[in-house]
């Protein structure tokens, strides 16, 4: 069941690149940075993904990052997900992160999953909810 919101950014895109197009699969690299929210702390946010268009146009993705707080905690996070191309020429991406600390801020994210609406604009401006799945 889709628990309560733990988390919010919005950011832009820093970087995008072609990794492969072997066999038509075209496969890109995508880093965005931003600020936003995790459970209720100011945190500043940094990720890179990889995304596969499959064949019916969908795109695949997985990805890694790292959110840190002003006092110098850290969190880090894998995630995966389906994304769907916009009518804006962006892509709406919905999947689940999985987070790793030590920090007592954030200990609460580890061993449970968070589901993830991550949006992008044409633009490159980003913007992602995050909700705890109990």
């Amino acid at each position: 069941m889709l628990g309560e919101q733990v988390g919010t950014l919005s950011g832009e895109m820093t970087g995008i690149r072609v990794l492969s197009t072997d066999g038509g699969h075209a496969v890109t690299e995508s880093s965005f940075q931003g600020t936003g929210t995790l459970l209720g702390t100011a945190i500043k946010d940094m990720g890179t993904y990889e995304s596969v268009l499959q064949p019916d146009g969908t795109l695949f993705g997985e990805g890694q990052g790292i959110s840190m707080t002003e006092a110098g905690e850290t969190v880090t996070w894998h995630g995966s997900g389906v994304g769907r191309f916009n009518e804006s020429g962006g892509v709406n991406w919905r999947g689940a992160v999985f987070y790793e600390t030590a920090a007592a801020t954030f200990a609460r994210l580890n061993g449970i999953a968070v589901v993830f609406e991550f949006d992008t604009e044409e633009s490159g401006k980003v913007s992602a909810s995050l909700f705890e799945w109990k």
